[in-house]
C-alpha cells in the first residue's frame, strides 16, 4: 500500500516507520520543514524514542519512508491517509481548539482521490469524526463517504506513550470505530496488515484490531480510559492531602489499598502534565459538562504545584528573595516534553511569593531553558530550596553536597533518597511529614 501519515510529532513518526517497517510505501507530511529535512536524512528529529533511529536508519535509505511539506505530494493515490495533528485546548475555557486539525483536514482533502481510507488517530471529543470531519471532507474533495468510489472514514485513537511507541504498539488493542460497515472493515484489514500484536491472556478477547462499532465508541474510549487516569490521580492527590494533614504516610496507604485486587488507586505528586492526562478530560467536559466527577478531579490536579509550595512557605515563614530551583522542567521523566508541565505553575506561585527561581533539567540545555524565560540553575550553586517536580532519574542519586546551603528539599515525586539529605527538612506529597523546622 502507498499510505500518508499527516504529522510526523512525537506519535506520528514512529507510526510512519511502524507502517513503513511493515512493508508499505509511506510518506509523512509536516510543515515543519527542518523536521522533513531531517526525516528524510535519517535522522530523528527528536530524541527518546526507543528504536526510532535504527529504523530511521534502515528505511529511508531503502526507499519505504519519506517526508514532505507538500499535501499534494502525499495524498493523491493514497491507499490510505493517517492524521495525528495535535488538537489544543483553550487555557480559559477548556474548549476544543480545532485550528492545526481544521487545516490539516482541508488540505488533505483539496488533494484525496478515490478509494482512500482516512483515520484519525488524534484524541477528539465524541461525535467530532461524524459531526466535523465527515462534512468538511465531502465538500471540499466532492467525494462522498461510505463508498468504494468516495471514501471511507474511521476514527482510530492512538494508545501509546512516548519513547515507548513501537512496544505499546503489540501490547494494547487497536479500536477503531467507522460511520459505516464498509468503511470500519476497510479500516480493519489495513490496521491488521500494518501492526502485529503480543499475546495476551487477560484480556477478554484476543488482543488485535477491535472494532468499537462506530466513531462515537471508539473517541469515547480513548477520551475514558485517560479520564480515569486523572480522576483516579485527582482521588490520590486528595488523600494526600489529607494524610499531610493527619500526619499519615499515603503511599504505604495506598501499597496495602492496592494489595486487595479491586483497588488500583494511582500515586500523587506535584502535577499531572503532558499532551493527554491534563487535556483529554477537558475534551470530554466539551460534550458532558455535567460530569462534576470529572472537573472536580482535574481542579484537585490543577491545585497541586500551589499546594506544594505552600507547603515548603508554610515550613520556612517567607519565601521572599530566597533561592529556589526547581528540579524538572519536564513533565515526567525521561521526557524531554514541557506539555502542560507542572514547572510552570510551579515557577509561577514561587514568582508571587517573591522567591528567586532558577530551573534545572538534565535534558535541557542553559540556551534551552533561557528560551522559556527562566534562569538555569547547574548542581553545585547555592540554594535555600529546591522542589523536585519531574522524576528523572539523576534525581534519585542527589544529595544535599548537590544543593549547597540547602534549607529545604520538597520532593514532589518521592524519587530522592532520604538517606543523602540527613539533617536537611524534606517534604514528599502525601508523605505526613510535619511542617516544623
Amino acid at each position: 500500500m502507498k499510505i500518508a501519515v499527516v504529522a510526523l510529532g512525537k506519535i506520528g513518526l514512529p507510526l510512519a516507520v511502524q507502517f513503513a517497517d511493515a512493508g508499505h510505501e509511506v510518506v509523512g507530511v509536516d510543515v515543519n520543514a527542518q523536521v522533513v529535512d531531517l526525516v528524510n536524512r535519517g535522522t530523528e528529529p527528536f530524541p527518546g524514542e526507543a528504536h526510532l533511529q535504527e529504523k530511521l536508519s534502515e528505511l529511508v535509505p531503502a526507499g519505504r519512508l519519506s517526508a514532505t511539506t507538500e499535501y499534494a505530494e502525499a495524498i493523491p493515490g493514497a491507499d490510505a491517509v493517517v492524521l495525528v495533528v495535535p488538537l489544543f485546548v483553550d487555557e480559559e475555557t477548556g474548549a476544543p481548539d480545532f485550528g492545526w486539525m481544521d487545516e490539516a483536514t482541508q488540505s488533505l482533502a483539496a488533494h484525496l482521490t478515490p478509494g482512500t481510507l482516512v483515520s484519525y488517530e488524534t484524541t477528539l471529543p465524541v461525535g467530532t469524526t461524524r459531526g466535523r470531519w465527515k462534512p468538511m471532507i465531502e465538500e471540499i474533495s466532492g467525494l462522498t463517504e461510505g463508498f468504494a468510489e468516495g471514501f471511507h472514514l474511521v476514527f482510530s485513537p492512538e494508545r501509546v506513550l512516548t519513547g515507548r511507541v513501537f512496544a505499546d504498539l503489540r501490547a494494547y488493542p487497536k479500536l477503531v470505530g467507522g460511520l459505516t460497515e464498509a468503511g470500519t472493515a476497510a479500516a480493519v484489514e489495513f490496521y491488521e496488515s500494518v501492526l502485529s500484536f503480543d499475546e495476551r491472556q487477560d484480556l477478554p478477547r484476543p488482543n488485535g484490531v477491535w472494532d468499537m462499532g462506530s466513531a462515537e465508541a471508539a473517541e469515547m474510549a480513548k477520551l475514558a480510559e485517560t479520564t480515569y487516569r486523572d480522576v483516579n490521580i485527582g482521588l490520590a492527590n486528595q488523600f494526600a492531602v489529607f494524610a499531610d494533614k493527619a500526619g499519615i504516610d499515603v503511599r504505604k496507604v495506598i501499597e496495602a489499598c492496592n494489595s486487595q485486587p479491586f483497588s488500583h488507586i494511582h500515586q500523587p505528586g506535584i502535577a499531572v502534565g503532558g499532551h493527554c492526562i491534563p487535556v483529554y478530560p477537558r475534551l470530554y467536559l466539551s460534550t458532558d459538562p455535567d460530569a462534576s466527577v470529572v472537573s472536580t478531579a482535574r481542579a484537585a490536579n490543577a491545585a497541586m504545584p500551589e499546594y506544594a509550595v505552600a507547603r515548603a512557605e508554610a515550613l520556612l515563614g517567607d519565601l521572599s528573595g530566597l533561592r529556589v530551583v526547581v528540579l524538572g522542567a519536564s513533565y515526567r521523566g525521561k521526557v524531554k516534553e514541557t506539555a502542560f508541565s507542572g514547572v510552570f505553575p510551579t515557577v509561577t506561585a514561587l514568582d508571587s511569593r517573591g522567591a528567586t527561581v532558577a530551573v534545572h533539567d538534565p535534558m535541557y540545555t542553559d540556551e534551552e531553558l533561557s528560551a522559556y524565560g527562566w534562569t538555569p540553575y547547574h548542581l553545585g550553586e547555592p540554594v535555600d530550596v529546591a522542589i523536585v517536580q519531574a522524576d528523572h532519574p539523576e534525581y534519585a542519586t542527589l544529595t544535599a553536597a548537590d544543593l549547597p546551603g540547602l534549607r529545604l528539599l520538597l520532593d514532589g515525586r518521592r524519587i530522592t533518597d532520604p538517606d543523602n539529605f540527613t539533617g536537611t527538612p524534606r517534604l514528599t506529597i502525601g508523605g505526613g511529614e510535619p511542617v516544623t523546622s
